[in-house]
Parts: C-alpha cells; sequence; structure tokens
C-alpha cells in the first residue's frame, strides 16, 4: 500500500480501503484457485496492482468511459483501474470459469459498483468501448484482430479510442506492423522500483 499511495497520493478514503482489501481477498482466493502465482502473492501491489495501474498513468480515464478487459484472469488490470476510475465502466473478460469468479468475487467483497466480470472469450464479446486494455494475454496483432470490432469510433477522452495494453521485453516483432501509430512508454517513467525494467504500456489508436 505504501507504494500506491506514493505514486498515487490523492485517493479517497474509499479507494484505499478497497485496495487495501485485495492483500487478504486474494490470498484467500489464491490458496483455493490459483489466479497469481505462489511465490508471487507477496508481490501482490507491486507486481500486480501497481503494474495495472501504469494504464492510469497513461491516460486518466474521463467520467462515463467504457473499459473492456480482454483475458482479466484474476482481475489485472481491470480491478485496480476500477477503483481508480469509479465514474467509468468496466466490463472484464476471461475464458477460463475459476479465474472469472476469483474477480466476481473480489469486486463484490470490496463493493466495486462499476465493475462487471463475465465468462466469456473475446471473440464472442459483441459490446463497443472506448478502450479495451490487457495485460500480456497474447502478440498485438493476434489481440487488435479479435477486439478491434469492439471499439468505439467516437470517444471522448484525451487520447482518441484504442487498445492500451501492458507488455514486457522486446516488442519490435509485436509492433512493426503498427510503428507509425503505436505509442510505447516505459512504466519506468512513472515507477522506479526495478522490477518495471523493459515493461511497457502500449497504445494503439482506433
Amino acid at each position: 500500500m505504501e507504494q500506491l499511495l506514493k505514486y498515487f497520493p490523492n485517493l479517497s478514503e474509499s479507494q484505499i480501503r478497497q485496495f487495501s482489501m485485495l492483500n487478504e481477498l486474494y490470498r484467500d482466493w489464491n490458496s483455493k484457485i490459483n489466479v497469481i502465482s505462489r511465490k508471487d502473492i507477496d508481490n501482490l501491489y507491486e507486481h500486480h496492482v501497481l503494474h495495472s495501474l501504469a494504464i492510469a498513468k497513461a491516460l486518466n480515464f474521463k467520467p462515463a468511459t467504457k473499459i473492456l478487459d480482454f483475458g482479466t484472469g484474476g482481475g489485472f488490470p481491470g480491478i485496480p483501474l476500477a477503483i481508480m476510475f469509479p465514474e467509468c465502466t468496466f466490463k472484464l473478460i476471461d475464458g477460463t470459469g475459476k479465474k472469472i469468479k476469483v474477480a466476481t468475487e473480489v469486486a463484490q467483497a470490496i463493493g466495486l459498483k462499476n465493475c462487471f466480470p463475465t465468462h466469456l472469450r473475446g471473440e464472442e464479446e459483441k459490446g463497443k468501448y472506448d478502450f479495451v486494455v490487457s495485460r500480456a494475454v497474447m502478440p498485438l496483432p493476434d489481440l487488435v484482430k479479435i477486439v478491434r470490432k469492439n471499439i468505439s469510433p467516437k470517444g471522448v477522452n484525451a487520447l482518441p479510442n484504442g487498445i492500451i495494453c501492458l507488455k514486457g521485453g522486446d516488442l519490435q516483432s509485436e509492433v512493426s506492423k503498427y510503428r507509425n501509430i503505436v505509442e510505447t512508454t516505459e512504466i519506468t517513467n512513472w515507477f522506479e522500483e526495478p522490477w518495471f525494467k523493459d515493461k511497457y504500456v502500449i497504445y494503439l489508436p482506433y
């Protein structure tokens, strides 16, 4: 939690309460359904919550923005972003029912009213959204093929509607097809922890 408050000092009491509840909830659920590697659960806030919130540094979503979290797993990046942006709507989808159960239970336990985890494959999602977010689900060209049908053409944010994803490592082959329009930002621009080295926020406008 100290890391969150260092980078996001203006959190409300409600947001602080919700974020602080995540540790116990994910530990409990992870003991039943493995959504975070056992050795990584001690790094929940840095490796999962703060990592998810790099998207919040890339773009401050305006109220009423609709966001689809593609391949959310146990709720990342969707749940931290839904806490951060309570006036936006988040639909979290994943093809694995057990993972969606965890995301659903966690969202309900912390009282998120703007977060809707759903057991659904991306190909089956029909809705329109301002942004699609994801965390290392699949190569960018494969992701684009599946979700471009879900991006609404009309936007209200500082950035045009599109895809925002969290990626790591050498991304040249993934982004080469879109090199003229894709924006790649190093997360170390915002967060100083060494774990974020070679990790990026990728933004691809619609």
